[in-house]
């Protein structure tokens, strides 16, 4: 699965998945501290609250035992949050400690700079290093003492930072662990599903498509799903269908080629050898010479045909298109079939609208496409049967119409006559047609922006063709 798709599709989604988690937790890890803090705050203004009480009493009423109740409270208070407190009169001389640890700043000056704040009632919160012995990170929280609105001093309050970091820490660990979990978890349902969804049905498809590429044409995809890949799916099929229908068709043109190239180089074959071999009296050579000429115009005749329809396939059949005159052509095309016509001594009611009919066209391509219509009508005609041409404009169009009274094409039949070496003898005794003319004559009509169609007239006897022409 190196360097393909589906992993790298993988690996992005485990990315977006994995900084998206990260960011999550990033993001409380900073709420947390952010809380905790505030909720220390919080705490610590409240005791405060009640420690600036204390404090007032003492101040004003200057009695030792004031001072004692004062001290054990800060001690308790100090015992109980992990934080050292200091009391400061309006003048910034620290009078009360929590702690025995820090008598020796009794009656120093406590060095803040923000003593106007103070006395215009903001409360001050600072992260960092300050004096001694508090000379190492801490979080420090300073409130103003007022009595009767005068300003009467300031509780400063300490908590060294690993003390609150602490807990944090903690929460942090719990919150990155969850992370972690939640990554790898998300990245196995990630594969997984991907294989179950993706690399499993795309594997699938292609193994049948190097299976056909092989020649299995007959080997399909057997996915159902409502999904792009049960549309890819059915694509494929689709494709695979055309694939082996091409192929049937490619196998069953080289069989018809092979047959009708085989048989009369076969007659060929069989009368020059016998001429050869002394086997053909000398009185009967020029006999089966003129029968294998026939042969030989025939395999001439199925050459040229399927060149003109693998040109006209192709797309390199090349027109000279001029306008021309239909009715002109027909005319043309009936005297070139009048030895036949009499042979069989068959009827032929031409009826033209106008004198003249002008198309745009190949001429010679449309003298091919009237002559193959018209030989197709003598020969399906019985004897002192009847034909019928006519042309007749509509709109932009010329249509012209070919009727012989000869039998109906079965409606078995009647879908296939387009397509190539198809004929309704299936055991190929006419050795005159090739069974290529109406897919020419289609092809021809096609690209000069024309159609063709066919149709029954009766329930046993006569056939219509009708095809269309631009007109000028």
């Amino acid at each position: 699965m190196k360097n393909s798709l589906v992993s790298k599709m993988i690996v992005v989604f485990t990315a977006i998945i994995s900084i998206t988690f990260i960011m999550m937790a990033a993001f409380l890890s900073m709420w947390f501290e952010s809380y905790y803090l505030n909720e220390r705050k919080y705490q610590l203004d409240k005791v405060g609250s009640s420690i600036a009480t204390s404090a007032t009493n003492y101040l004003y009423e200057k009695q030792e035992s004031s001072l004692t109740k004062l001290q054990r409270e800060l001690a308790l208070t100090s015992n109980a949050l992990g934080t050292n407190i200091l009391l400061a009169d309006s003048y910034g001389y620290i009078y009360a400690v929590s702690s025995e640890d820090y008598k020796n700043l009794l009656f120093t000056t406590l060095p803040i700079k923000e003593m106007d704040e103070l006395r215009f009632g903001s409360t001050i919160e600072k992260k960092g290093n300050f004096f001694e012995p508090f000379n190492s990170p801490s979080y420090v929280y300073l409130k103003p003492i007022f009595k009767d609105n005068k300003f009467s001093g300031v509780i400063f309050m300490q908590t060294p930072l690993k003390l609150i970091k602490e807990p944090l820490r903690r929460v942090y660990s719990i919150i990155w662990i969850c992370a972690l979990l939640a990554v790898v978890t998300a990245s196995i349902f990630i594969y997984y599903f991907a294989q179950k969804i993706l690399i499993g049905p795309l594997a699938h498809i292609n193994n049948v498509a190097k299976r056909i590429s092989k020649g299995e044409v007959n080997k399909r995809v057997l996915i159902e799903s409502q999904d792009e890949i049960g549309e890819l799916s059915k694509s494929f099929n689709i494709m695979a269908d055309s694939i082996e229908e091409v192929e049937n068709t490619r196998r069953e043109f080289i069989s018809n080629v092979s047959h009708e190239i085989r048989s009369p180089l076969t007659s060929i074959k069989g009368f020059i050898g016998g001429i050869l071999d002394g086997v053909i009296p000398k009185d009967k050579e020029n006999h089966y010479l003129q029968i294998a000429f026939e042969e030989v115009k025939r395999l001439s005749r199925l050459i040229n045909d399927l060149l003109d329809l693998s040109a006209m396939e192709s797309g390199k059949l090349k027109l000279t298109m001029s306008e021309i005159d239909i009715n002109e052509l027909i005319r043309i095309c009936v005297i070139k079939f009048e030895q036949r016509i009499n042979n069989k001594h068959l009827k032929v009611n031409v009826t033209l609208e106008e004198d003249h009919m002008y198309v745009l066209g190949d001429r010679d391509r449309l003298i091919q496409v009237i002559t193959n219509i018209l030989d197709n009508a003598i020969k399906y005609s019985g004897d002192s049967g009847n034909i019928s041409i006519k042309t007749k404009g509509k709109g932009g169009k010329v249509l012209v119409h070919i009727y012989n009274d000869g039998p109906i094409i079965s409606r078995e039949h009647i879908g296939h006559i387009w397509e190539r070496f198809y004929k309704d003898d299936k055991s190929r005794t006419s050795k005159i047609s090739t069974g290529l003319g109406l897919p020419i004559v289609r092809n021809i009509l096609t690209q000069l922006g024309g159609d063709i169609w066919v149709e029954n007239k009766g329930k046993e006897t006569g056939v219509l063709f009708t095809f269309s022409l631009k007109k000028v």
